[in-house]
C-alpha cells in the first residue's frame, strides 16, 4: 500500500440550534473584529440570525451562482473599502464560492455556515466562471478555517432542492472513488459518505421537519468533500463544470441528473469502487442502489428539464475532451460522450450507457 494523502487544517463544529454561539466563538479565536457577512437575499433573514453578535461592518448580498469574475471582483472591492479581516459565509455553494473568491486574493479568513450539503466548505477547490466558461482550482488560502453545520438552518430548504443538494454530495463520493488523486484513505471517506447520504435522503423526503435526515446528510456531505478535495475532480464534475459555466444550469441540479450515467458509464471498469459503492448503497450493485435511492426521493431526471438544448451536445462534448482526467476507467470518445449527454438530457435509462462503445 503505497500512497499519499493530505489532511486539510479546518475545525468543524456540528451545533443543533446552536449557530450564533459557535460563529461567534470561531470569529473570536481568529480575532475578528471587522466581518464581512456574505448571503445571498433570499437568506438575509438567516445570516442576520446567524451573525447577531458579530461586529459587523458589511453585509454582502450580490450572491451569484457559478461565481462570476465580476461578482467576485465587486466583493473583493466591497471587503478591501471596509478594511474587513474576517468573512462569515451563511448560505449554499455560490454563497460558499463567492467567500471563497475573495479569500483567493486577499487571504482573508472564512468562517463557512452551510445551509445545502453542497460540501465547498470543507475544501480547497474555487471556481470562477468567465465568458461562458468556468475555471477550478485548488488553493489552500481559500479553505475555510472553521465550518459551523447547524441542521437547523436547512429546514427551510425545500424538499426538492434538498433532494438535488444531497444528490451532489453523493457525486462528490463516487467521483473520488475513481479520480486522479484517489487514495485509500478519500476512498474511506468517500464509502462511509455514500452510507450516510443514502441514510439520510429518503428521511429527508419523509420527514422534511425532522432533524435525523438532514444531520445525516450534513455528515455525509462534509465526508464526501473531504474525500473529493484529496482526490480531485473526476469525470462527472468535468462534465457538470463544463455544462453548469457554459449553459448557466442549476448547479445541484445537474449533479442529481449526471451522476446516475457517469456512474453506470464508469462502474463496469471499476470493480473495486463499484463493489464499494454497493456495499455503501446496501445493493446488488451501485447502480441498482442509486436507482432505488433516486427513486425512493423522486430525484430529477433530466438535463433538458433544467435549461439544457441537445443542440449544445457537439460543443459541450468537445469542451468536455479538453478536460478529462487521466486515468478515468473507461476511455472516453466523442461518440460515447455523445451518446451519455444525449441521454442525460432526455431522462432516458442510465442503463443504457453501460454498454456503449468507443
Amino acid at each position: 500500500m503505497r500512497f499519499e494523502h493530505e489532511t486539510l487544517p479546518q475545525r468543524v463544529r456540528f451545533a443543533p440550534g446552536d449557530a450564533a454561539a459557535s460563529v461567534l466563538a470561531e470569529v473570536e479565536r481568529l480575532g475578528g473584529s471587522r466581518v464581512m457577512v456574505i448571503a445571498a437575499p433570499g437568506e438575509s433573514d438567516l445570516a442576520a440570525q446567524v451573525t447577531a453578535g458579530l461586529p459587523v461592518v458589511l453585509r454582502h448580498d450580490d450572491v451569484v451562482m457559478h461565481v462570476p469574475v465580476a461578482t467576485a471582483e465587486r466583493a473583493r472591492a466591497a471587503a478591501a473599502a471596509h478594511d474587513v479581516d474576517v468573512m462569515v459565509s451563511v448560505g449554499g455553494g455560490s454563497t460558499t464560492g463567492l467567500a471563497k473568491a475573495v479569500a483567493l486574493t486577499t487571504g482573508l479568513p472564512v468562517v463557512a455556515v452551510p445551509t445545502t450539503y453542497a460540501g465547498s466548505e470543507a475544501t480547497s477547490v474555487w471556481g470562477l466562471t468567465e465568458g461562458a466558461r468556468k475555471t477550478t482550482g485548488a488553493d489552500p488560502r481559500v479553505l475555510p478555517r472553521a465550518v459551523v453545520y447547524d441542521a437547523t438552518l436547512t429546514l427551510s430548504l425545500p424538499v426538492a432542492m434538498s433532494v438535488a443538494s444531497g444528490l451532489n454530495a453523493l457525486a462528490h463520493c463516487v467521483d473520488s472513488l475513481w479520480a486522479p488523486r484517489t487514495d485509500p484513505i478519500a476512498q474511506a471517506l468517500a464509502g462511509e459518505g455514500i452510507r450516510a447520504l443514502a441514510a439520510g435522503l429518503p428521511t429527508v423526503v419523509t420527514d422534511p421537519i425532522g432533524l435525523t435526515g438532514r444531520e445525516h446528510l450534513l455528515y455525509g456531505a462534509y465526508l464526501a468533500a473531504l474525500a473529493f478535495s484529496s482526490a480531485g475532480s473526476g469525470l462527472h464534475h468535468k462534465i457538470c463544470h463544463v455544462l453548469g459555466g457554459a449553459y448557466d444550469l442549476p448547479h445541484a441540479q445537474t449533479h442529481a441528473v449526471v451522476l446516475p450515467y457517469v456512474l453506470a458509464f464508469n462502474a463496469p471498469a471499476a470493480p473495486e469502487a463499484e463493489r464499494r459503492m454497493a456495499t455503501a448503497f446496501d445493493a446488488p450493485t451501485a447502480v441498482e442502489g442509486l436507482r432505488r435511492l433516486r427513486r425512493a426521493v423522486d430525484a430529477p431526471l433530466a438535463l433538458r428539464d433544467h435549461g439544457f438544448d441537445e443542440a449544445h451536445i457537439d460543443d459541450a462534448v468537445r469542451a468536455i475532451l479538453e478536460v478529462v482526467p487521466a486515468g478515468n476507467p473507461r476511455r472516453v470518445t466523442a461518440q460515447n460522450l455523445r451518446r451519455l449527454l444525449r441521454a442525460a438530457s432526455r431522462g432516458a435509462d442510465p442503463a443504457t450507457v453501460a454498454a456503449m462503445g468507443g
